[in-house]
């Protein structure tokens, strides 16, 4: 049995909510994490009701453990300026054109 994704599903994971491929949970755990890198105060009850319909506490629990440690490490390479193999784009804005 194959585990994990295929590079194709791994490219729409900008995408999630219109990708069929996830399953909610998957597409749920895209958007927490989304919302937790750039805009954590946008995390409200309602997306909070949401996750508990297919999330327990220890799984929301697990979730903002391992979100906040990519987050985190990911600030701190930066900050370091250790070079990565590809952009990331950490706000909603166009980048800029110059």
């Amino acid at each position: 049995m194959q585990q994990g994704m295929d590079d194709e599903l791994y490219n729409s994971v900008g995408q999630y909510y219109s990708v069929d491929d996830f399953t909610i949970r998957e597409k749920l755990a895209i958007e927490f994490g989304e919302r937790f890198a750039i805009d954590h105060t946008g995390i409200d009850d309602e997306f909070w009701a949401r996750c508990s319909e297919h999330f327990n506490d220890q799984e929301m629990m697990e979730l903002t453990v391992v979100a906040g440690f990519c987050v985190g490490m990911g600030r701190a390479l930066q900050v370091l300026d250790v070079e990565v193999d590809f952009d990331v784009n950490w706000t909603r804005e166009p980048a800029s054109q110059t």
